[in-house]
């Protein structure tokens, strides 16, 4: 007997997230009890839960509170076609048991290659150069490009998308070191990378690269003393989250410091206010939120719900499941 199911998501995400195979893939192994909803639209009218044991959500997806979980006795299982789920998991889900897994890991592949792709640019002085060669309408070398031998990579964080970072690089001639306080040294081993202090980053390294969940005791954790302590010519890149920069002191750095770069996917607001430095500075480069799965690297999450459900159904351990413990600790 298949196990009952609902689509909980908005229409653009249900469209974006899972292709036309992978609903019809759930659709063989689940009987859908209800077309696509919103969370918007499970809030106006829950009836659609009562029979759902299953569900597949992403962006847009419901809230689990208690008032909407009131209206879905049988829910067991959230398939989460999306990273963080501290946008829709809440106590009251997680005191009823309910289960979760994400395609977290899935998103953090696309992230881990944009910054693999943005630190061998930067280590080529790439932005350096670009704005060189606009002022000067003629081409320029700069001096003392650290390039991908010998150079150094520092990275905050080791989570799903800095570890992934770590093995990318294995594939260069570059030293890696990393600041993660929860890393065992077992672990910073097989990554083949140095554990060291925030400190330490920022100054031996040509390149820093940011992967910290936004968490308050992260907030602000990179300052402007880590920004101006980092070598001539070095280059920054947050493809995290804004708030884990000091933004103002990392304005005041990027003035006084011009030979330095910082490569910003995230920002403190999104996009930041009409006002800010950042749109006009040479040396801040402004990316509109695109490390993350874009288009068709979306479908990439939703066939990972799809691989997740064929476990579930066949009682094996599910590779992406959070718990709660795990949430309080992801961005």
């Amino acid at each position: 007997m298949k196990p009952t199911g609902l689509f909980a998501l908005d229409e653009p995400s249900f469209g974006r997230v899972y292709s036309l195979d992978q609903r019809a893939a759930i659709g063989q192994v689940v009987e859908l009890v209800g077309p696509r909803q919103s969370g918007e639209d499970l809030r106006e009218d829950a009836a659609s839960l009562a029979n759902a044991e299953l569900l597949f959500s992403g962006w847009g997806g419901p809230l689990l509170d208690s008032a909407l979980l009131d209206h879905a006795p049988k829910l067991t299982c959230v398939f989460f076609a999306a990273g963080s789920v501290r946008q829709i998991m809440t106590q009251a889900a997680w005191q009823r048991g309910i289960r979760i897994t994400s395609a977290f890991a899935a998103n953090a592949i696309p992230v881990a290659e944009f910054t693999v792709s943005q630190i061998v640019f930067c280590l080529k002085l790439g932005w350096q150069h670009l704005e060189l060669m606009k002022q000067r309408q003629r081409w320029e070398h700069l001096p003392e490009v650290p390039g991908a031998f010998g150079s150094t990579v520092g990275l905050v964080s080791l989570g799903q998308v800095g570890q992934r970072v770590c093995r990318m690089l294995r594939q260069y001639d570059v030293r890696v070191l990393a600041f993660d306080p929860f890393v065992s040294s077992d672990l910073a081993t097989d990554l083949k990378v140095e554990l060291v202090d925030l400190e330490t980053v920022f100054v031996e390294s040509d390149v820093v690269s940011l992967h910290t969940p936004d968490l308050p005791e992260t907030q602000r954790i990179i300052t402007g003393q880590h920004i101006t302590a980092m070598k001539p010519q070095a280059s920054l890149i947050n493809t995290a989250r804004g708030a884990i920069v000091n933004e103002p002191e990392l304005i005041g750095v990027l003035q006084e410091r011009q030979d330095l770069v910082a490569v910003l996917d995230v920002t403190v607001g999104e996009p930041p206010e009409p006002s800010s430095l950042l749109w006009t500075l040479p040396n801040a480069i402004l990316l509109p939120h695109i490390a993350g799965s874009m288009d068709r690297e979306c479908h990439r999450m939703g066939q990972c719900m799809v691989d997740e459900l064929r476990r579930y159904l066949a009682g094996q351990p599910l590779l992406g499941e959070i718990t709660q413990e795990m949430a309080s600790r992801l961005a």
